[in-house]
């Protein structure tokens, strides 16, 4: 089911804010909550994954959202299916468990006004709800996007980013790269060499817990497929910048950074996989 939605439809939207969540009642507020005091024209779409934990009845207790309830499919199909009901001008996909800083979202819309870019990039930083602790994760500025996002420095998190929607329009959430998806998502994006402008403040906080989190699964047993998975995603983008005469020497070396350290990954699971791709 779906509510929220008819007023929002008479009026262009400027920001379309995807929260897709599985269980998660009691870190979701806080998520939304974050999202509230956006001034531009926006709309938050959460969607319930198919929760027990009494999502559903709380969302439906929010007259300012668009709450949709899939039937447990996965991260990325609910992303596609708040994707699909998206009408902002822009796009920001936040998960459950973490949350943006004030005036975020309205300072990166202002950048993406003035300049028509199709990715606002921006920093972030994480907090540990174990120790208290948070740390910065500063944007280091860099001239060659698909370098920096295969590795070369600090590439931020994704969620600290708007995306432009009609520039995304057909790069889904891949649910065959499992909790890379964001990796995939962003290097497709980053293929297309879209115009890019940088908010320089934090927008996201990435928070680490111990309540479960398929980017930090806890047994080398839950990690197999994952690393397989990102291996799979610097393979077939390789395949994609050698094919169109791309693969610089610059994105050599930036890929050679993350496949040296994956293989070593591999191979601690898997002797057979002792390799990795040439360069």
């Amino acid at each position: 089911h779906s509510r929220g939605a008819g007023t929002a439809r008479h009026f262009l939207v400027a920001l379309s804010i995807i929260i897709p969540s599985f269980n998660r009642l009691w870190s979701l507020p806080k998520a939304i909550d974050s999202c509230r005091g956006t001034a531009c024209s926006h709309e938050i779409i959460v969607v319930d994954d198919g929760s027990s934990d009494g999502t559903s009845a709380w969302l439906a207790a929010q007259p300012d959202l668009i709450a949709i309830r899939t039937e447990n499919w996965g991260k990325d199909w609910a992303v596609n299916t708040g994707f699909a009901r998206a009408r902002g001008q822009y796009v920001r996909f936040l998960d459950s468990d973490d949350w943006l800083e004030p005036g975020a979202n309205d300072a990166q819309i202002a950048i993406a006004r003035e300049t028509g870019a199709d990715i606002v990039l921006g920093d972030y930083r994480t907090f540990d709800d174990r120790t208290g602790a948070s740390t910065d994760a500063t944007l280091v500025a860099n001239d060659d996007f698909i370098a920096q996002q295969l590795g070369e420095g600090e590439y931020s998190h994704y969620s600290a980013f708007l995306f432009r929607r009609e520039f995304i329009r057909d790069i889904p959430h891949r649910p065959e790269f499992l909790a890379v998806d964001d990796r995939m998502f962003v290097l497709e994006a980053a293929l297309r060499h879209p115009r890019l402008a940088t908010y320089r403040g934090t927008v996201l906080v990435h928070r680490h817990h111990d309540r479960g989190r398929l980017q930090a699964p806890n047994t080398m047993q839950a990690e197999i497929p994952i690393v397989r998975a990102e291996h799979a995603i610097y393979t077939k983008v390789m395949a994609q910048l050698q094919e169109r005469n791309e693969l610089t020497e610059r994105r050599k070396r930036a890929l050679a950074g993350l496949l040296w350290p994956l293989a070593h990954r591999m191979a601690r699971h898997d002797r057979s996989e002792e390799h990795t791709s040439e360069l």
